[in-house]
Order: C-alpha cells, then sequence, then structure tokens
C-alpha cells in the first residue's frame, strides 16, 4: 500500500528547516502552493544548496540561536542526505504580501520564512512538519509533481479525540 501526494524540491538549509519546524512560511514569485491549500505536500530534499545566506542571518539575528544551535539545525536537516524525499508538511493558505509592507509585521514574516525580502511574494503558511520513516530516493524538479510513498515509510501522529485516549493516524 502506498500514497500519492504532490511534491516539490526544497533546496537546504530550507528543507530542513521546514521538516523541524523552524520554516513555517514559504514564498515564491508565483502562487505555486495555492491549489495545495489544506493538503499535504511531500518536501524532496534537493542536492544543491540555496544560493545567499540570509538564512543564517535570521537564524542569528531575529531568532537568536547561537553558532553551535545552528550547526545542530543543519545537521538535523541533512540527517537523510540529499536527492529524497524527506517528509511531509500541511499546505495553508496563500498571499501576496504587499510592496508596502514593513516594519513589525514584515520582521515577523521574514523569521517565519527564516528569508528576507518578502514584499511582492506569494506566501504560503507550512504546518505540521514530520520527517518520513526512512528517505526515499526520488529525482527532484522545479514545479510540482506527484510521488508514490510506501506506507511503511509515512510517519505515525498521536491525537487526542474526545474521550482522552491516543490513537494513531498515518502522516
Amino acid at each position: 500500500m502506498s500514497v500519492q501526494v504532490c511534491c516539490l524540491s526544497f533546496r537546504q538549509p530550507y528543507a530542513g528547516l521546514i521538516l523541524d519546524g523552524l520554516k513555517t512560511l514559504e514564498s515564491r514569485w508565483r502562487p505555486l502552493l495555492a491549489p495545495l491549500e489544506n493538503q499535504t505536500l511531500a518536501v524532496h530534499i534537493a542536492r544543491r544548496d540555496w544560493d545567499g545566506e540570509e538564512w543564517r542571518d535570521v537564524l542569528s539575528g531575529p531568532l537568536g540561536m547561537n553558532r553551535v544551535q545552528i550547526e545542530a539545525v543543519l545537521e538535523s536537516g541533512e540527517r537523510f542526505g540529499r536527492g529524497v524525499v524527506a517528509g511531509l508538511v500541511d499546505v495553508g493558505r496563500t498571499w501576496l504580501c504587499p510592496a508596502s509592507l514593513q516594519g513589525e509585521e514584515l520582521q515577523h514574516l521574514e523569521q517565519a520564512a527564516v528569508l528576507i525580502g518578502l514584499q511582492e511574494k506569494h506566501l504560503t503558511h507550512l504546518s505540521n512538519p514530520r520527517w518520513l520513516k526512512e528517505p526515499l530516493s526520488a529525482r527532484g524538479g522545479c514545479n510540482l509533481w506527484t510521488v508514490e510513498i510506501p506506507a511503511e515509510l509515512l510517519p505515525w501522529r498521536r491525537t487526542h479525540t474526545h474521550t482522552h485516549t491516543h490513537t494513531h493516524t498515518p502522516f
């Protein structure tokens, strides 16, 4: 048994930051993730790194991480290597960040995106990140594609029911 989900490649360190829950806002020049609102997206770790070091400035500045904490986060994001589907994340609302946005509201969004310069980009809220049990080797791409994930790789999450007992639901 397996499940089919849409998948998108992310360069490091952003793939790891998403799956570790530090990056909760994705930014794109076009509304790529808008059709996936309220759906689950598979996170593919690209072979190449992100060009630039803005993420390091956000982690060390507004998020207050020291060098050791940043290195630990980077190591965590590399646990499955590159060129693999590594996890899942839930996709929320997409909106266009206004060119005029500034101040505290912009800083809050930049912290969530772990990136600066979000004006005039399409922002998408990401939540409930979870790593697969094992990586799934897959060739990436620059757009959305569908990936089939074997059920045995899917993470299970604990949920609370109205009777306060725990049940396990797939991904």
